[in-house]
């Protein structure tokens, strides 16, 4: 309430100063070589309000309701007629000083402000200066608004994609989850000796996929040592039915990634993979040199048809990720040969990773 009287107050003498500043002009350029202090006084006092009235119903009237509306042809029209009767009176004026204050001595009248044409100029001048001070004023808010608005919707959009990586990110197929619990759950009958390491290999991976997903970047190592992890459990689920052949680069451990970058393309591939010959097999490749990533996996599958349906071994959300983390920075596609499907990922430069999310 207070910087709102602040404002006002701010406002008011801006206004204040200017009608000054503008009587002060008027009266400099009817003094111009003549010494009729009085009449150069009253006429300069005089003419202000007829000023001030114009300048007023043009800045607060036609610019906004006809101007700013692109009512191009109205506004015209109206700025004519108020041409009109401001003319009008200027001649008013100048009749009524020389008859109230000369007694129609003309010749004691100030050579300026008895030019109709001149005193016209003037008004105009003054109008015209603060039409466009409003105009520029007004551009400026426009712009300071639109600057804003555009920061909202670059703001809510950013939170939006934060939303969307967050969800794909902590996706994790259920059956996975189900399926591995269902083989402890056997083991423990069996009371092998084997649960223990299976619980502890299940809970490693839980971790990183629940919790460590949340860092915007991970070390690429810790990456494919999940991947590890999530093959020995799918190993000791298909028991002799899986064959993997795994080949990977050493891998400098402060290369990072996005979390999640590629364990949803092995988790996909057991998913999408069919048995074939009494086997499951998996071939997975990762290189790396210097920023460049190059990532295949292929699994063995029966039905063509399917897999095109579902976009391969299922791509979609990964694909969305990848728009999120690494766009125009990636190449991803899927090729079929023979009974294999395989998708390949090439990141240009891991180094050039866009973080949408926050630490």
């Amino acid at each position: 309430m207070n910087l709102l009287r602040i404002l006002k107050t701010r406002l008011v003498l801006v206004h204040v100063l200017l009608w000054v500043a503008v009587w002060f002009f008027f009266a400099y350029f009817f003094s111009y070589n003549n010494d009729n202090t009085s009449y150069i006084l009253w006429f300069s006092s005089l003419l202000l309000p007829l000023t001030m009235g114009v300048t007023y119903f043009m800045v607060y009237f036609l610019i906004p309701r006809y101007l700013l509306t692109k009512k191009y042809w109205k506004f015209g029209l109206y700025t004519f007629y108020l041409l009109v009767f401001t003319s009008y009176e200027i001649v008013l004026l100048l009749y009524g000083c020389l008859y109230f204050l000369l007694h129609f001595d003309i010749n004691s009248m100030p050579p300026m402000s008895k030019n109709f044409t001149f005193v016209l100029v003037l008004v105009i001048l003054v109008v015209g200066f603060v039409s466009f001070a409003s105009l520029f004023n007004h551009n400026l808010k426009t712009l300071s608004k639109n600057k804003e608005l555009q920061n909202k919707i670059l703001e809510t959009q950013l939170q939006l994609k934060e939303q969307e990586l967050h969800y794909l990110k902590k996706q994790i197929h259920p059956h996975f989850l189900f399926n591995t619990l269902n083989t402890i759950y056997g083991f423990a009958l069996k009371k092998s000796e084997h649960t223990p390491e299976i619980i502890l290999k299940l809970s490693n991976l839980l971790d990183y996929i629940l919790y460590q997903v949340d860092k915007p970047r991970v070390s690429l190592k810790e990456e494919v040592l999940h991947i590890e992890e999530y093959i020995e459990l799918e190993k000791i689920r298909f028991k002799d039915t899986l064959k993997v052949i795994f080949l990977s680069d050493e891998i400098d451990e402060n290369i990072q990634v996005a979390p999640m970058l590629l364990i949803p393309f092995v988790e996909n591939a057991f998913k999408h993979g069919n048995l074939l010959e009494g086997y499951l097999q998996i071939k997975i490749t990762i290189k790396v040199q210097g920023n460049k990533l190059d990532f295949s996996i292929g699994n063995t599958y029966l039905n063509h048809d399917e897999e095109e349906k579902n976009g391969g071994i299922g791509l979609k959300n990964i694909r969305k990720r990848l728009e999120l983390n690494y766009k125009d920075n990636y190449h991803l596609s899927g090729k079929v040969e023979g009974q294999w499907y395989f998708a390949e990922l090439v990141i240009s430069d891991l180094t050039k990773a866009k973080s949408n999310e926050k630490d």
